[in-house]
C-alpha cells in the first residue's frame, strides 16, 4: 500500500510504531544478527514523511526477550499487542489535526484493532476513513472458534485469542467498522464475513500479490514410488488453521508413502502433537529464503484453515511449484483451478483431504505437471495490482471528500 500510495502521489504521512534506519550509527553497531532482524522494520520512505511512536512496542520486544510474560497477558498486559494498538491508535489520532493542518488530509488508512480513535478524530476533521481488515469479522471468527473448541476438544488450547476476547474489544471492532466510509479485504471469504449492518458501506476486494516464481524448474523427485510425498503445512500449529483436521487425514493415509511436514511455531507441547499424529516431522520457523528452500522441497502444500483472511503463505508455496490442498476458509477460493492447481476441500473434512492427498501420491506424474500450473496460476498475481486497486477505491472517496471541503467553504 506504500508503493501504491506513493506511485499515486497520494502519500502525505505513514504513521506507525518502529521504523529502523539502516543508515542510523545504533544500527551499524549491532550484532548481525539483530541487525537483520531490526531491519525487517525498515520502510523506504523520507524520515519527514513517517510519524512513529516506539515505546511501548519496544517495552513489549524487551519483555518478550527476557519472558516478562505478565506485562504482555492477553489485553490487560502493558505491553500485550492490544495495549500497544490502542496506544499508537490514540497517539495517530492526537496526531492528525497538526497533519491536516500543515498539509490537509482527504482520508486516513487505519487497520483493524488500531482505528477508532484515528476515525473519530478523522470524522471530526471531515476526513474519510479506510479501514483495512485483514480477517473474517471478528463475529463470524469467534462462532468458528467456539464451534471448533466444542469439536475437537483437545484442539481448544491451540485456537489462539480470539476465544478470549472481551466484550470490550468486540465493541471496538464493532464501532471501527461503524466508522468506516471504505473496507479493504482482501478475499470473498472476508467480504462475505462482514455483517448486515455494514451492507451499505463500500467495500473493495484486491488479492495478494504473488512471489516471484521459482525459475529453477522443478523436480522429479516426486515421480520417484519410494520417496513419500511431502505434505507441507505451514503457519501457527492450532485449529485456527485446521492442523488438528490435517493429523487426522494422515492417521487415515496410514497405508500411503505420505509425510508431513509442519513448518511453524508450536501452540502446545510437543507431546500433544506427536499424540495427534505419530509420524510429524516439524521445522522451525526460519528465515524466508530459507521458507522458500523447503517449499521446494516438498509437493503439495495444505492449509485446510477454519478461519483466515488470505493467507499469503499459499501463494508462497505456489511460486516455488506446490499445488496446494486447501478450504474456502483460507481466502484462497481463486488460487485452485481443480485438479490443475489443487484441490478445494470444505472446512472440518479429514476425510476430503485424505482423498485428495492420497489421488495425488497415487498420480505422481499429473502432480508433476499441477506443479507448473500452480506457479503459473498464482504468478497472475501482483502486489502492484493489488495496491492499484485499492488506490482506485480510494480516488472517489478523495474527490467526495475535496467537495464537501469546498461546499464547506462556500457556506
Amino acid at each position: 500500500m506504500l508503493d501504491a500510495l506513493t506511485r499515486a502521489d497520494l502519500l502525505a504521512r505513514f504513521a506507525t510504531t518502529v521504523a529502523a534506519d539502516e543508515k542510523s550509527l545504533f544500527t551499524q553497531l549491532m550484532p548481525a544478527g539483530m541487525r537483520r532482524e531490526w531491519l525487517r522494520r525498515r520502510f523506504d520512505l523520507p524520515r519527514e514523511k513517517m510519524l512513529q511512536h516506539p515505546w511501548r512496542e519496544l517495552t513489549r520486544v524487551a519483555c518478550k526477550a527476557v519472558g516478562w510474560k505478565s506485562a504482555m497477558h492477553h489485553e490487560s498486559g502493558f505491553a500485550s499487542a492490544d495495549a500497544i494498538f490502542q496506544d499508537f491508535d490514540r497517539f495517530v489520532g492526537r496526531s492528525l489535526r497538526g497533519v491536516n493542518s500543515r498539509e490537509p488530509l482527504g482520508a486516513v488508512y487505519a487497520y483493524e484493532d488500531s482505528a477508532l480513535n484515528t476515525f473519530r478524530a478523522a470524522k471530526a476533521l471531515g476526513i474519510k476513513r479506510i479501514y483495512d481488515l485483514p480477517i473474517a469479522y471478528w463475529s463470524l471468527g469467534r462462532d468458528l472458534m467456539q464451534e471448533e473448541g466444542e469439536r475437537l476438544p483437545a484442539w481448544a488450547p491451540t485456537l489462539g485469542g480470539g476465544l478470549m476476547d472481551s466484550h470490550e474489544k468486540h465493541d471496538r471492532k464493532t464501532q471501527e467498522l461503524e466508522e468506516a466510509d471504505l473496507v479493504v479485504v482482501a478475499s470473498q471469504f472476508v467480504r462475505d464475513s462482514l455483517p448486515p449492518s455494514a451492507a451499505h458501506k463500500a467495500c473493495v476486494m484486491s488479492p495478494f500479490g504473488t512471489p516471484p516464481r521459482w525459475n529453477g524448474g522443478w523436480s522429479d523427485a516426486a515421480l520417484d514410488p519410494s520417496r513419500p510425498l511431502r505434505v507441507l503445512f505451514a503457519g501457527s500449529m492450532g485449529q485456527r488453521k485446521g492442523l488438528g483436521d490435517l493429523m487426522q487425514a494422515m492417521n487415515m493415509l496410514k497405508g500411503e508413502n505420505i509425510e508431513l511436514i509442519a513448518l511453524g511455531s508450536m501452540m502446545a507441547e510437543p507431546e500433544f502433537y506427536l499424540s495427534q499424529y505419530a509420524g510429524l516431522k516439524h521445522e522451525k520457523s526460519r528465515p524466508h529464503a530459507e521458507v522458500l528452500s523447503l517449499m521446494r522441497s516438498c509437493d503439495v502444500f495444505c492449509l485446510p484453515s477454519i478461519v483466515e483472511g488470505r493467507a499469503l503463505v499459499m501463494q508462497e508455496a505456489m511460486s516455488q511449484g506446490l499445488p496446494v490442498v486447501i478450504t474456502p476458509n483460507t481466502g484462497g477460493a481463486d488460487l485452485v483451478i481443480e485438479g490443475r492447481t489443487g484441490f478445494l476441500v470444505p472446512i472440518r473434512s479429514p476425510e476430503k483431504i485424505a482423498e485428495k492427498l492420497a489421488w495425488l501420491n497415487q498420480h505422481r506424474p499429473e502432480l508433476v505437471a499441477m506443479k507448473e500450473q500452480a506457479a503459473h496460476h498464482a504468478a497472475g498475481y501482483s502486489w502492484k495490482a493489488y495496491g492499484d486497486t485499492v488506490v482506485d477505491a480510494i480516488r472517489p472517496l478523495l474527490r467526495s471528500a475535496a467537495l464537501a471541503g469546498a461546499a464547506s467553504l462556500q457556506r
